[in-house]
C-alpha cells in the first residue's frame, strides 16, 4: 500500500502479555509506528528505548537506507508517535484531537519526506541514505491521510470486551470488528460457542 511517495508494508507482529505472538494489521503505517509504544488504554511494551531501536524499526520498514538515529531523533520520533497515538484514540471515540498534537503532526509533515526513485538508472540522484527526519516526515504524512475526514468512521477500537487496540478499517464494506481475527475475533467465537453449548438442554 503506498504511503506518501514510497511503498511500505503495513502491519506487524506483536506479542501479548501472555507471550502469544499475533499479527496486527492496523491499516495504517502511522498507526504501526504508534504501536511501538503504549496507545490509549491498551497496555503495551515500549520498543524505542534507545536510538538503535529506532534505527532498527525504520530499517525494517523502509525500502531505502535510513541513517542511524541519534538521541535527538529518538526524542522527535517518540513525540510524533505519542501524538499519533493520542489522535487515534480520540478519533476512535468520536472526540476531537488536541490542537497541539495536530500541530506536531503538521510540523513533521511539512518537512521533506523520503522521495520516490525509479530503479535502473546509471546515476545516483540525491542522497543514497535518507535522514531520520525524512522518515518521520513520511510517517507524519501518512498520519495526515489517516486522520482525513473521509476516515472519521473507520478509525475504531477493537470490539473485544478486554481490548482497546485502535485500527483503520480498510475493508470494502467497513465491517471490521476486531484488532485481529487471530486474537480477539477467535476469542469471541470461542465465547459464543461456549454460550451456545451452555444453553443447550442436557
Amino acid at each position: 500500500m503506498p504511503v506518501s511517495t514510497v511503498s511500505i508494508p503495513i502491519g506487524q507482529w506483536l506479542v501479548s502479555p501472555e507471550g502469544t505472538r499475533w499479527w496486527f494489521d492496523s491499516g495504517s503505517f502511522a498507526l504501526d509506528f504508534a504501536y511501538t509504544g503504549r496507545v490509549g488504554d491498551e497496555p503495551g511494551p515500549e520498543h524505542l528505548h534507545a536510538p538503535d531501536d529506532l534505527t532498527a524499526w525504520l530499517g525494517e520498514r523502509f525500502p531505502v537506507a535510513v541513517s542511524p538515529a541519534r538521541s535527538r531523533d529518538l526524542f522527535d520520533a517518540i513525540s510524533l508517535r505519542d501524538a499519533i497515538g493520542r489522535m487515534a484514540v480520540a478519533a476512535s471515540r468520536g472526540n476531537e484531537p488536541r490542537a497541539v498534537d495536530i500541530d506536531l503532526v503538521n510540523l513533521y509533515a511539512a518537512t521533506p519526506d523520503i522521495p520516490p526513485a525509479l530503479a535502473g538508472g546509471s546515476r545516483q540522484a540525491g542522497r543514497s541514505v535518507q535522514a531520520v527526519g525524512q522518515a518521520l516526515s513520511t510517517i507524519a504524512r501518512d498520519a495526515v491521510d489517516l486522520f482525513d475526514a473521509s476516515n472519521a468512521d473507520r478509525i475504531r477500537e477493537c470490539s473485544g470486551s478486554d481490548c482497546a487496540f485502535v485500527y483503520l478499517d480498510t475493508s470494502r464494506a467497513a465491517s471490521r470488528r476486531w484488532c485481529s481475527m487471530q486474537r480477539c475475533g477467535n476469542r469471541a467465537k470461542v465465547r459464543a460457542h461456549r454460550a451456545r453449548k451452555a444453553e443447550q438442554p442436557v
